[in-house]
């Protein structure tokens, strides 16, 4: 099977998309981005190909019938499964790590004690992983170092204070291991964590183990089919660190501009708010970028704005959407300086207003310095697109809906579940072309 794969590499994520022959989303991936930018782009790749491979899963059960009734169910607990062994394996590579990084470590006597801490912290840690991919359990994130790293720092103080042993020596193994494990691909593990997350799905979903030969065979055919990864175009905020060839990079307003039309076939203007910076983008019928104004000298306005509002108001960024939707009363916020911001917050609080009311008027402060870019770039025309990470914050999609009818009446505003990946759809797209329209042949490789 042909694949064309788009990888956009973003300041705080890397996404890719992976289409097929008709165009179709066979998978989408998402990891977060960091110093090793070939990992980075191997590991999203490779999120993208596992999930289209669960795509298939689900066509191939679907056809066969199966499954009829338990579809949806069977996997959602396969893909926990195949998490949950994922997560293990990055676990038993950590302890391995960070008892290595302990052999060189200057802790003196205490050398031994902290030894036998670590390997009850990790005893304890694979202990209580099942719970963290259980139905229903809430991850604050799903990247490894962001999991791992939470149980670590809750499971290692009380096993520190148990064993008398001072926590930041644990601390310290962590920190010098956890980037070498972060920055390792588990490719060639694939299979094998599939394979072995089937067997517990079926021990969790006991139902089913009477339809265990129909169920196995497809899955097992999806497994041994082969996903060419028949040409890659890379994008991005990072898209110069990426290892291929200039023949395979495109820039971040072409491919935003391509994906948003291949989302929505209407889109007119798009505006992505990432986490480094601002695009607005006009568009033709065929999503040939036509003008576009970008704000990339300053974190204003974007996610990584809202990442330092979050902590200085010591809250996830998560949190910061649904408590902005609280609001009751419109305030004013007269800087998006990201420097200035800290103090404008503390002087809000100080004079007693409420935090709500706060993040309601940071939020809208932000649209409307989106809003000056889309003016600039030629103002916001039916249909109207929004994209980037951003997008799923529902307190910033409020103050635009709010104020796209304030100044352009009522419009079109689409709003994808996945718009995160528009840029990454956009360059799979551009790969597709490169082959299908314009017959290259040459592969890039991530």
């Amino acid at each position: 099977m042909r694949c064309f794969i788009g990888i956009d590499l973003g300041s705080t994520t890397t996404k890719a998309v992976v289409i097929d022959e008709q165009q179709n989303i066979l998978g989408r991936g998402i990891t977060n981005s960091r110093s090793n930018y070939d990992t980075a782009a191997a590991i999203a790749k490779q999120e993208a190909l596992v999930n289209g491979r669960f795509h298939l899963f689900r066509e191939a059960l679907s056809t066969t019938g199966a499954l009829n009734g338990s579809l949806d169910r069977f996997l959602s607990q396969l893909e926990r499964d195949f998490r949950l062994e994922q997560y293990l394996e990055q676990l038993a590579d950590l302890e391995a790590t960070c008892r290595r990084n302990l052999g060189t470590a200057k802790f003196g006597d205490a050398t031994a004690g902290v030894g036998e801490a670590l390997g009850e912290v990790f005893r304890r840690l694979a202990a209580g992983a099942p719970e963290l991919f259980a139905p229903g359990a809430k991850r604050k994130s799903d990247f490894f170092r962001d999991i791992a790293g939470s149980q670590y720092l809750a499971v290692g103080e009380a096993v520190a204070k148990d064993a008398g042993v001072r926590y930041d020596f644990l601390l310290n193994v962590f920190d010098r291991s956890i980037i070498e494990v972060e920055n390792r691909v588990y490719a060639d593990s694939i299979r094998r964590h599939l394979l072995a997350a089937l067997e517990r799905a079926f021990v969790a979903l006991p139902e089913t183990a009477g339809r265990r030969s129909r169920v196995e065979a497809p899955i097992k055919g999806i497994l041994d089919l082969d996903m060419e990864e028949t040409y890659i175009v890379g994008t991005g905020y990072g898209r110069a660190r990426l290892p291929f060839s200039k023949e395979h990079i495109r820039s971040e307003i072409l491919c935003h501009g391509l994906g948003a039309h291949m989302m929505y076939p209407g889109t007119a203007t798009v505006l992505d708010i990432g986490g480094q910076d601002t695009k607005a983008i006009q568009v033709d019928r065929a999503g040939i970028v036509e003008s576009f104004q970008m704000n990339d000298r300053c974190a204003a306005g974007c996610g990584r704005y809202l990442g330092y509002i979050a902590d200085e108001m010591n809250m996830g960024l998560h949190e910061l959407g649904p408590m902005a939707m609280k609001s009751t009363k419109t305030i004013r916020i007269n800087s998006t300086c990201t420097v200035f911001a800290g103090a404008e917050l503390r002087d809000r609080l100080s004079l007693g207003d409420k935090r709500e009311d706060i993040m309601a008027g940071l939020h809208r402060a932000i649209i409307l310095r989106a809003m000056s870019i889309l003016a600039r770039s030629g103002g916001i025309r039916d249909e109207f697109t929004f994209t980037g990470g951003v997008a799923k914050n529902e307190a910033a999609v409020k103050a635009l809906r709010e104020l796209v009818r304030e100044n352009y009446g009522e419009l079109t505003l689409n709003i994808d579940p996945d718009s995160i990946y528009t840029g990454a759809l956009g360059g799979a797209t551009f790969a597709w072309r490169a082959v299908m329209e314009e017959g290259r042949t040459a592969e890039a490789r991530a």
